[in-house]
């Protein structure tokens, strides 16, 4: 929470300065809809938040600013909470998640740090290294796979398809609990790559039926309304089951968040708040207002 409040510092110190004021005017809305745009919430979140907040200070009868900013918490948790979702691991065996993102957004690390948050809950990993394309790729992941002591399937130069096959089934032949496959960064306008993740998709569904049960898109919290524009286009082409969103623990406007959940509502299992292995911490909505918002 701390960590997260930190990172959240330089967002949530500008809305929260719109209450520091005496009244409730329409002077506080104009002003608290200017810091939520500047926050990411973006255009639809931000009206549906402060028509929220109204209804919420009238049915309360709200007379002071610190009073109206606990509804806003409350408004803001509401809008936020069907983002708030458990990774759920068990019910297949394996489970086999496939990862994307675009270049920069922190892909491997995030399954760094995931692979070793399932590991310290005893579920036995296997590592895909399906991001052939780069051999930097590949060693990252070959050192959070040593770090974690889990098993990694990669080949030089290979078909990224190809890759992800061999490891779902090695998975399945080696009793895994969980294959994750990194693949190659990415931006959505580039077609040829987004053919080939629908591609890799459709290949680990020959390997294991009903494969991948898990497609999470890993975002940075950073890129504000071009996070949005990620998560519609890579689920347009996917159908993603869940977001990873990173880098929360430096300028990171958080209320992107807000957007998502009002535009393409996908669940947000896990948000990054730092670099170390354990900064991989799952999404509370209520936490997370309050962080933005205290």
């Amino acid at each position: 929470m701390d960590r997260l409040r930190a990172g959240l510092r330089k967002t949530g110190g500008s809305i929260a300065g719109v209450f520091s004021g005496t009244k409730i005017d329409d002077q506080l809305y104009e002003e608290l809809e200017e810091a939520l745009l500047m926050a990411d919430a973006g255009v639809k979140a931000t009206q549906f938040l402060l028509d929220d907040l109204k209804r919420r200070v009238k049915d309360a009868r709200a007379g002071d600013p610190q009073v109206v900013r606990g509804l806003l918490i409350d408004a803001l948790a509401e809008l936020l909470a069907p983002l708030e979702k458990g990774l759920e691991v068990g019910r297949f065996a394996p489970t086999v998640m496939m990862v994307v993102g675009v270049n920069g957004a922190g892909k491997t690390t995030s399954i760094g740090k995931l692979t070793r948050h399932l590991a310290e809950a005893d579920q036995k990993v296997l590592l895909a290294a399906a991001d052939t394309f780069r051999a930097a790729a590949r060693e990252q992941l070959g050192v959070w796979a040593d770090r974690a002591k889990v098993e990694i399937v990669s080949q030089e130069g290979g078909d990224p398809a190809a890759v992800s096959f061999d490891a779902v089934t090695a998975g399945r032949a080696r009793g895994a609990d969980v294959v994750i496959a990194d693949t190659a960064g990415r931006l959505p306008t580039q077609v040829h790559l987004m053919e080939e993740l629908k591609k890799i998709k459709r290949v680990i569904t020959k390997a294991q039926e009903g494969a991948p049960h898990e497609v999470l898109l890993v975002v940075d919290g950073n890129t504000g309304q071009n996070a949005l524009n990620q998560v519609k286009a890579f689920d347009e082409a996917l159908g993603l089951t869940g977001l990873i969103v990173t880098k929360l623990d430096g300028t990171a406007k958080g209320g992107v968040l807000a957007a998502i959940a009002r535009e393409r509502p996908v669940p947000v299992y896990f948000i990054g708040v730092g670099e170390k292995l354990e900064d991989l911490e799952t999404f509370s909505a209520r936490e997370f207002a309050r962080a933005l918002l205290e």
